[in-house]
């Protein structure tokens, strides 16, 4: 038992690692671009890349050191691996996951000039700060409920993203188009997981909770408790929930956004015949 989480612990690790790699990599990228990049596009690109540091290099320390939260497991035995350490660096990098697609979607609005993608730029980090806010109350007082609200949120904000891919879909650049479909796919698949498995397994836990008369602690007591009280644990039972969800956010996720780093709006969307003021969808 305690081999298998071993080894799946390394993996993570061995993911993370490439995952920095591939985040250097992108710095090159754009350093032998820029001589041929707009400076808009350049710029976009160059702020694309700060964001997506705080997201590569928080998963990786959150791949080194998993948490997971409410029961308090670890697997290091050390404060740098409580869950108040843990949520703190996931709450930074989530944000900023977030901002970058906010980012992005700004730039789409200016390009093809829809007014739904606009308003989605708008909506995307308000959404996942309100997400990231019943995330901490789930965290703090062990009440599932906060996660079912927290991942549902999380899967809105993908849907809304995703309607805006589709709403601009006829002006993707054909060299693009790849790019472009994979997130699709991508985020259709993370909308699916989220509302099919991921809510529901929360919502379950939940349930459970309230059946059994679960006490929840106080926002004060969960404070505390987060920030003295760690479990170390290698019982593969007690991980095998968390296992499924966190090698693909570590992995798929961070994926995206470093390929949110190679590419503007610009570079990948055009205007329809007319200019962007012809696109109100």
């Amino acid at each position: 038992m305690m081999g298998a989480v071993g080894i799946w612990r390394s993996g993570l690790c061995l993911v993370a690692a490439i995952n920095v790699l591939a985040w250097f990599l992108a710095v090159g990228a754009l350093k032998k671009a820029r001589p041929g990049l707009a400076a808009e596009d350049y710029a976009a690109r160059r702020l694309q890349l700060v964001f997506c540091a705080a997201y590569v290099f928080g998963c990786a320390f959150r791949s080194a050191l998993p948490v997971f939260d409410i029961p308090r497991l670890v697997l290091t035995d050390s404060w740098v691996s409580s869950v108040a350490v843990g949520r703190s660096v996931a709450t930074v990098a989530e944000l900023c996951f977030a901002v970058q697609w906010a980012l992005f979607l700004v730039q789409s609005a200016r390009v093809t000039g829809s007014r739904f993608v606009r308003g989605a730029s708008l909506a995307v980090v308000p959404l996942i700060a309100v997400a990231e806010g019943c995330s901490w109350y789930a965290v703090l007082t062990t009440d599932n409920i906060g996660h079912v609200a927290e991942n549902s949120l999380w899967g809105l904000t993908a849907a809304l993203v995703l309607c805006s891919m589709f709403v601009v879909r006829g002006v993707w650049k054909a060299e693009r188009r790849r790019m472009l479909l994979t997130w699709c796919v991508t985020g259709a698949a993370y909308v699916a997981f989220i509302f099919l498995s991921d809510v529901p397994s929360y919502w379950l836990r939940w349930v459970n909770d309230e059946r059994c008369g679960q006490h929840y602690l106080t926002i004060a007591q969960g404070m505390h408790d987060v920030a003295t009280r760690w479990v170390v644990s290698y019982r593969w039972a007690d991980w095998k929930s968390e296992v499924t969800w966190m090698s693909l956010y570590f992995s798929v996720g961070v994926w995206v956004s470093i390929s949110l780093t190679y590419v503007s709006a610009r570079g990948i969307l055009g205007r329809r015949q007319g200019g962007g003021e012809g696109m109100r969808q």
